[in-house]
This record gives C-alpha cells, structure tokens and sequence, in this order.
C-alpha cells in the first residue's frame, strides 16, 4: 500500500509517499511544495494562485505514485482566524486534488499524528522528525525539512492507526449513490 502524507500549509505544504508492505514503511519520496513562491516582480502571488499551485501539484504527485490513500493533517487550531482560514484552504485544494483522482481521503489533527509518530501528543517538531527518520530508517546525513517530516509523519499515522482503506468509505457521490439507492432522493 502506498500513502501519501501532506502537512498543508498556504506557503509551504509538505508531502511525503511511503509504501507499506509486510509490516515495514519505506520512504519513496517527500518535499515541500513552495506555493508561496515570489514571482519575478518579487510580489506574494495571490492566494488563489496559492491554492492552484497546491492542487497542481498534489495532481501531479498523485500521478506519479499513484497512491492508494492520502492523509492529510488538519489544521484544528490558532490564533488568527485568517491564518486558520487559510490553512484550511490549502487543506481543501490538497483534498480536492485526491479526490478527483478518485484517492480516499482520511484527515488526522496534530496531536493525533504526534501520538501516533513519537507516542506523545504535544512533540516538538524535531521530535516527529527524528521518529519519522528512525521509523524510516533513513541513511544517517539525510536531511528533510519539518515540512516534509510532517507529511511523512501523517502517512505513518495513518499506517500505525492500523487502518487498511480510509474512513471515507466512497470515492465519489456515483458510487455513493449506488451503494445507497434508499437514502439517495
């Protein structure tokens, strides 16, 4: 089974693809996508700009690994509301770009991804980072960012949540819609 884990953000999202197999998690890939980029006047590109590069990209690491599931880390908390709006975006453009290529989605807050990682809720950062690159047996010199660690972190969760297919137990509303004639109107 191969996840693919995203840590979104509106400037940098995170993405890590593990591939789970006979009780062992292998790191295929993970980055960041830099949706936050400048632009040649060295201006912020637009917000929705922002969350177009996001779902580009998430479609485009979709159709390389073509992953049997993603998870994806919500954002539960903060103190500006914008901020959090705005996340949350990021979150649905990531969503968004799953669930047209027909990958079930599973959402796990941070607390969730942490326990599961590092076996305590409120880690650090580097803490889901050295578990992530000892769960992944990384060669020892390998750097990953946070943002990337993170992302892997959530696919790793969601492996050792013990979870074989995705909460969302349908792709789309077609299938939804022939599975349950009687509550369809």
């Amino acid at each position: 089974m191969i996840i693919l884990g995203i840590d979104p953000g509106s400037n940098i999202t995170g993405f890590g693809v593990v591939q789970s197999e006979n009780g062992r998690e292998t790191l295929i890939e993970s980055g960041v996508i830099r949706a936050g980029a400048k632009t040649e006047a060295k201006e912020s590109p637009d917000h929705v700009l922002k969350l177009m590069r996001i779902h580009t990209s998430v479609t485009e690491l979709i159709d390389e690994f073509k992953p049997d599931l993603c998870a994806v880390e919500m954002p539960v908390y903060g103190n500006n509301p914008q901020s959090m709006l705005k996340l949350g975006r990021a979150q649905a453009a990531a969503m968004l770009a799953a669930l047209q290529r027909e990958v079930p989605v599973t959402e796990y807050t941070p607390k969730e991804v942490k326990k599961a990682v590092t076996g305590n809720g409120n880690a650090s950062k580097e803490q889901v980072r050295f578990m992530v690159e000892t769960m992944l047996e990384m060669p020892a010199g390998t750097v990953i960012t946070l943002d990337a660690s993170d992302a892997l972190a959530v696919a790793l969760c969601h492996i050792h949540r013990g979870v074989t297919t995705s909460k969302a137990t349908y792709k789309n509303w077609d299938s939804f819609a022939r599975a349950n004639p009687d509550r369809v109107k």
